[in-house]
């Protein structure tokens, strides 16, 4: 992907968490409600977080965090990386607790015990599809090298209502992406497509 395709993802996510602050819509979702229901079927990869790690990748500010504190699983480490430097000033601001971690660059965490990566493939702007595909399965493999038990990530769908698309999202093929997740990864993928929302949830299990 290239750097100028980064920067303006960059800033369309900044402009985000600088017009509406620390909320789902700050992040381009539309309310908390659905914001939350994707992590619902994201942590589907894990049962339990005790003493384990997880890389939040695409963090925004943080609010897997809220989430996983809801749904009471607590002590392990967090990891939280995105490409805004908006969001992860917002971050710092919103979370200090000593076991969560805010990273600017990848590099900064080795290994991870699971991944999740909630609706960064969604934006590709003026990117042709071709192209953006290619970036998405050079970050899932990027996300897989930094991951020993598992991740999950999910993509707006191809199956959504033709009326509704929008040129600057980008809307794939779930089972091209299940194929390839099968053949790269693991023999071990689960594809959700059965709530309320026009993406899917792809989940790798590592173990």
């Amino acid at each position: 992907m290239s750097k100028d395709i980064v920067k303006k993802v960059d800033e369309y996510y900044s402009k985000k968490i600088r017009d509406h602050g620390t909320t789902s819509q700050g992040v381009d979702w539309n309310g908390e409600a659905s914001h939350f229901l994707r992590f619902k079927q994201l942590c589907k990869v894990f049962t339990d977080l005790k003493n384990k790690s997880v890389l939040d990748f695409g963090c925004g500010y943080g609010s897997l965090i809220d989430y996983l504190h809801t749904n009471n699983l607590r002590d392990y480490t967090y990891y939280g990386y995105d490409i805004s430097a908006e969001m992860l000033k917002a971050a710092k601001q919103t979370f200090s607790e000593d076991y969560i971690h805010f990273i600017e660059n990848l590099k900064e965490v080795d290994q991870v015990d699971y991944t999740i990566a909630n609706g960064i493939f969604n934006v590709k702007l003026d990117q042709n599809e071709q192209e953006w595909e290619a970036y998405v399965k050079e970050t899932l493999k990027t996300i897989d090298s930094k991951t020993k038990c598992g991740f999950s990530f999910n993509i707006l769908t191809s199956f959504s209502d033709e009326d509704y698309k929008k040129g600057h999202l980008y809307y794939a093929n779930p089972m091209l992406f299940f194929e390839y997740c099968k053949t790269n990864f693991s023999k071990n993928v689960a594809l959700l497509h059965d709530y309320e929302l026009y993406e899917f949830t792809i989940i790798v299990r590592k173990e």
